[in-house]
């Protein structure tokens, strides 16, 4: 529940998540590979037993006021679910058959299981939501006169970016546009595709494109990229996956043409490059003279991008738009310059993913709620923030502090000659409970903060002594943070990382910590004869709508 509260869709996220903020985790620091904070999650989501009844309970009072919805991914879903229990009535309008977005049109189920996105939509539809699905919203100006109070625009980057080259129209039944192929093969208009097959692109959608195909039919899938592989913008992980599957990744092919013959499309030719950066680190991709590459295919997948289109939105109601067709907007609010609409996921700032969909849907629910009560939309609520003390006697914590060796853990993985012939088996089986347990017991706990109390310490040294890392230091202060570095015990290299400096102490010496190499193991505060030390859990519960905004 405490990942529902905030992520709002915890079993996707545990399966697809971009993971931005794993390169964060300070296990990174000691060891190549950080915990697996995605992977994590979805354990907690997979056994979460009966939680419906932990929910917001329906129905709600009603406020009076009436909200639109438009698109049904994972930010507007986000903003139904912060805003109904505070009593408004939510429309969902999407043209799609049910809730979800993006995560059931373009995410594949051997990725995503449509039981589990059924589940987390419903959680959110379950608690009075009025759906209007097969529903394509084709005016917004039809829309502002129907009596909504506010109306927010959720409708993700649903334009699939096309590759014009020589032979584009000649072989256009056979080159496909990536999400669009995605869809069709998700909604189960498509069945199968050639048994050669290039996919253009370098992303994670490409990733999604060759490993359906391989799926449905495809025995020589390729990936053409531009881009060196180092710099792809697909997520490591979804390239392992897809090479894992036999399908070979070709970077610095730029493709050039497509090649008809007899009429059909019979492969595409590209140039080779490489990469040439200038002292600025700027990239330019030169070609390296060589003879054009022929690579043959069947079908074409072309998954090079994403674009916002808002043709439903007519230009004279007061909605500007900046150069690059996306809304003008308060990027804390996520208000247009028409005040009574506000934007949010990738229809708001250009194509991310669903955690910054749901992050936007949260600022955006309490733009809704302060503008439907009269209110500064920039006066806003602050985040739930505290700190615990964790002790529980004298050699005793409420939480494990115990350091874990254990290198990262590998999700298991169904055999692949099995979800290769089924595209809606699932890939990934996830970590059973001891693996999970096992590799949470990695983490360094970030949320427990070591408390220094300056006027409790006697400066006996013994937390210095004891410290596992050497992190903790007492010297004479320095004006200049440079010096102070140099001064510690351990000298701290990693200039990202502040130091922790406390007050002028007795001697006129102040105790230093490197942060960078703490492992929060508390043996410091253990030692300290005077409590000068504690462990304090930190606690942070993301802003929303609700009595804060009252």
């Amino acid at each position: 529940m405490i990942n529902w509260d905030s992520n709002v869709f915890p079993g996707v996220l545990g399966r697809t998540c971009d993971r931005p903020c794993e390169p964060a985790c300070r296990r990174g620091r000691v060891e190549e590979e950080p915990v697996a904070i995605c992977r994590l999650k979805r354990v907690a989501a997979d056994n979460k037993g009966e939680v419906k009844a932990l929910m917001p309970q329906g129905p709600f009072a009603s406020n009076g006021k009436k909200i639109a919805l438009v698109g049904g991914g994972p930010a507007s879903l986000t903003v139904a679910r912060d805003l109904a229990p505070l009593g408004y009535e939510i429309h969902l309008f999407d043209e799609q058959v049910a809730g979800g977005g993006f995560m059931r049109s373009q995410i594949p189920s051997f990725r995503l299981p449509e039981s589990v996105l059924n589940d987390e939509v419903n959680y959110i539809l379950d608690l009075g939501i009025h759906t209007h699905f097969k529903t394509y919203v084709s005016s917004l100006q039809d829309l502002l006169q129907q009596g909504y109070d506010a109306i927010f625009v959720g409708t993700g980057a649903p334009r699939g970016r096309d590759l014009d080259l020589p032979g584009r129209h000649e072989g256009d039944k056979n080159i496909h546009i990536g999400i669009n192929w995605l869809s069709n093969v998700a909604f189960e208009h498509t069945h199968m595709i050639g048994k050669k097959v290039i996919v253009l692109g370098g992303g994670n959608t490409a990733m999604d494109c060759c490993r359906t195909a391989r799926r449905l039919g495809g025995e020589e899938v390729k990936v053409l990229v531009r881009s060196p592989f180092e710099e792809m913008k697909a997520s490591p992980w979804e390239k392992e996956d897809a090479m894992h599957e036999d399908i070979p990744i070709l970077d610095n092919h730029v493709p050039k043409s497509y090649v008809i013959r007899e009429g059909k499309l019979a492969g595409m030719e590209f140039e080779k490059v490489k990469a040439v950066y200038d002292e600025k680190g700027k990239r330019q991709l030169v070609p390296t003279g060589e003879p054009l590459v022929f690579v043959e295919a069947d079908d074409v997948l072309v998954a090079v991008g994403q674009e916002n289109a808002f043709p439903w939105i007519e230009r004279d109601l007061g909605i500007e738009f900046n150069q690059w067709g996306l809304p003008v907007l308060n990027e804390t609010t996520f208000q247009s310059t028409l005040p009574q609409v506000f934007f949010g996921g990738d229809a708001s700032l250009g194509p991310k993913n669903v955690i910054t969909a749901v992050a936007q849907g949260h600022q955006a629910a309490i733009s809704i709620d302060l503008y439907c009560q009269n209110k500064d939309l920039n006066d806003r609520p602050s985040p739930l923030v505290n700190l615990y003390s964790m002790k529980m006697g004298i050699h005793e914590w409420a939480y494990d502090s115990e350091v874990a060796t254990d290198k990262r853990y590998v999700v298991p993985q169904a055999e692949k000659i099995i979800t290769l012939n089924d595209r809606k088996k699932e890939v990934e089986l996830g970590f059973d409970h001891l693996t999970g347990y096992k590799e949470a017991e990695r983490c360094l706990n970030c949320d427990v903060q070591t408390v220094f109390t300056h006027n409790k310490c006697i400066e006996c040294d013994a937390c210095m002594d004891i410290c596992p890392t050497s992190c903790i230091s007492f010297v004479p202060n320095q004006e200049e943070e440079s010096v102070l570095r140099q001064t510690l015990k351990v000298p701290a290299t990693n200039l990202t990382q502040d130091l922790y400096v406390s007050d002028i102490l007795n001697t006129g010496r102040v105790m230093v910590k490197d942060e960078n190499v703490c492992l929060h193991c508390g043996l410091c505060a253990e030692r300290c004869p005077t409590s000068a030390w504690d462990m304090q859990q930190f606690y942070y519960n993301t802003t929303k709508a609700g009595k804060t905004c009252r």
